[in-house]
């Protein structure tokens, strides 16, 4: 039996793309957890060495090795910072977040150039412009996303990523052009819909639509760099983000699981970039938010490149 369970292990973990999204969207949903693969290969292998398995033992090597070749790499430690690197946050504030004055504080602390926060909402809103503005003086905040900087901004727009079927008011993405140091960056904020795990599966439908109307915003994208901040409701291994995540690469080093805040098992908060790289993520202290924040190293591109 453990043979068999690392045999699969193995199987899943090479060829996840090929299961199947239906029904319930089972790809997706083995690709959010896709990294705990690994500790439960570590679990098979403690089970096999106690009942002195020796095939076992072999056959478990095997997801072993591919878990380590393909998702290891996230553990290493990232290089020195670059000369041209900007450090992001992202952070879902949550909206019922009874301590938004202490979460500002905090995520100033950081330190960060840029700040990304999503569910901003009144009274709140105005509490995170106050707290913010001494070390941030440019922000912009549309519906219920907003970025902060230390440098200055110009043109902000909203941006449309609503699913069709939702017919109320909802505002949760922009652009912002950040002029940084190292020349101008389009910076997107954005909040994809929420996926409810039950009976019928992953119910990410919405997510899946709102990150490719966001794929193809992307795509007509004319800046050489850009920079994605926010909470994507998936993991970067997740096929329903790959219109985001086949434009943009992925943080190279980290784990930085965010959510849940009291018990984290993936990282649904994302920083993406294109013109550029993201050699380390990390997750901060817990806010009031059911969500972590993260902080991104963002390398970016020499200009004339």
């Amino acid at each position: 039996m453990l043979a068999g369970l690392g045999a699969a292990t193995a199987a899943l973990l090479a060829l996840h793309r090929f299961v199947p999204n239906t029904p319930g969207r089972l790809g997706s949903l083995l690709e959010t957890f896709l990294f705990w693969l690994g500790p439960l290969t570590a679990l098979l292998l403690l089970c096999a060495a106690a009942r002195r398995a020796r095939t076992a033992l072999l056959v478990l090597l095997l997801p072993a090795v591919v878990w380590a070749a393909v998702l290891g790499p996230r553990l290493l430690p990232a290089g020195p910072p670059g000369p041209r690197e900007l450090t992001v946050v992202q952070h879902n504030v949550a909206d019922d977040n009874a301590d938004p004055a202490g979460t500002a504080r905090a995520l100033a602390d950081s330190g960060a150039d840029l700040i990304a926060l999503q569910e901003l909402v009144d009274p709140a809103s105005a509490v995170y412009r106050r707290e913010l503005a001494p070390r941030y003086p440019y922000h912009s905040v549309r519906g219920t996303v907003g970025l902060w900087s230390r440098h200055p901004l110009g043109t902000t727009r909203a941006l449309d990523i609503r699913p069709r079927d939702i017919a109320e008011p909802w505002q949760r993405a922009l652009r912002a052009e950040v002029r940084t140091p190292y020349g101008e960056v389009a910076a997107y904020v954005v909040h994809l819909p929420s996926v409810r795990l039950g009976p019928g599966g992953l119910g990410s439908a919405r997510r899946d639509e709102s990150a490719a109307r966001l794929g193809r915003i992307l795509a007509a994208e004319r800046a050489r760099r850009v920079v994605l901040a926010g909470d994507l409701n998936g993991t970067v291994d997740d096929r329903g983000l790959a219109p985001l995540t086949s434009r943009l690469g992925a943080p190279a080093r980290g784990l930085a699981l965010s959510y849940p805040a009291a018990l984290p098992v993936a990282r649904i908060d994302q920083v993406l970039a294109r013109g550029g790289r993201v050699p380390a993520i990390r997750a901060l202290a817990a806010t009031g938010s059911d969500h972590l924040p993260v902080l991104a190293r963002v390398a970016l591109d020499d200009a004339d490149g």
